[in-house]
């Protein structure tokens, strides 16, 4: 697998532990929609840092965070945690989002028919494209959406609580940004 940043897989790995440790240490404060988006998150940065993933993978792998997320937001509105929740879901549709660029990228590259139809401007360099930019756009907002509301909004939690929850918005920007830099 040919990386844009050689450390991707380990920085991926060592963030979704720390989200993954950082939700379960916080369990009552996050409700059961947030602790699975954040779970399923972590499972899949794991799976991507130790495996190369083929075609198929990246969309079974885009399915079941697409899948998270929606999960992820379902009964929340108008609770304290519906903010965190929805962040835990931005983080999974873009981490979906690159999944499915990543896929896309591994089935025009999979034969020499597709990339000669590449190489002439008539391959799948359209959706390959837009994905890129949605991916990048969507980094982008995780990290805005961090700072945000780490800097400008005021906590819900406070103490341990809000520690563990900033930890876990912090490593999962990082995650997601690592894993879409990487691969």
């Amino acid at each position: 697998m040919d990386h844009f940043l050689p450390a991707a897989p380990w920085l991926m790995a060592a963030a979704a532990i720390v989200s993954a440790v950082a939700c379960i240490a916080a369990w009552r404060v996050v409700p059961w929609q947030g602790r699975q988006a954040a779970l399923v998150m972590a499972a899949v940065m794991l799976f991507l840092a130790v495996t190369d993933g083929d075609t198929l993978t990246g969309l079974i792998l885009g399915a079941v965070l697409l899948l998270s997320a929606m999960l992820g937001t379902m009964g929340v509105r108008g609770t304290p945690s519906a903010a965190t929740c929805c962040h835990r879901a931005l983080v999974s549709l873009v981490m979906a989002a690159c999944a499915f660029e990543s896929a896309s990228t591994n089935a025009t590259g999979a034969t020499g028919a597709s990339m000669q139809a590449a190489d002439a401007g008539h391959g799948g360099h359209a959706l390959d494209g837009v994905l890129s930019v949605l991916v990048l756009v969507g980094v982008v907002g995780v990290v805005v959406w961090t700072v945000v509301a780490e800097w400008f909004v005021a906590p819900v939690h406070h103490g341990r609580t809000a520690r563990l929850l900033t930890t876990e918005s912090w490593a999962m920007a990082v995650g997601v940004a690592a894993m879409c830099l990487g691969f």
